[in-house]
């Protein structure tokens, strides 16, 4: 179990991640546009809580003895599918190369009716 306060506590029963050891897998959680120290949502709309989930999962990452460049797989839920173009602008200013592969859907609701969640796997380097 990954836990770190760099990024937002769970909301419920669940961890930020789950690692399954060096040269293994971590799983996130879902990460919203959330400030960790404040618990807020970050101002700004969906360009800062892009920024912001994308901090909170390198955090739960670095974390788990990962980082953003051994991310495989993430998957991007959108409360509003028009936010697709600003939310891609702010995702390639952290996956400049190799990005990983990538899900992108609408959803009915986001806990704390966020603008955006974001969850990922990447492969553990350190541990």
């Amino acid at each position: 179990m990954i836990s770190t306060n760099s990024a937002p506590q769970a909301l419920g029963p669940y961890n930020q991640a789950i690692s399954l050891g060096k040269n293994n897998l971590v799983f996130t959680a879902g990460q919203l546009g959330i400030d960790p120290a404040s618990g807020n949502f970050v101002a700004g709309g969906i360009k800062a809580q892009t920024r912001q989930a994308l901090e909170n999962i390198q955090a739960v990452l670095q974390a788990a003895g990962s980082d953003l460049v051994h991310t495989v797989k993430t998957t991007v839920f959108l409360k509003d599918m028009d936010d697709f173009a600003v939310m891609n602008e702010v995702y390639a200013e952290y996956f400049k190369t190799a990005a990983p592969a990538r899900s992108a859907i609408q959803a009915a609701r986001l806990p704390k009716d966020g603008l955006i969640e974001i969850e990922a796997i990447a492969l553990v380097v350190n541990d």
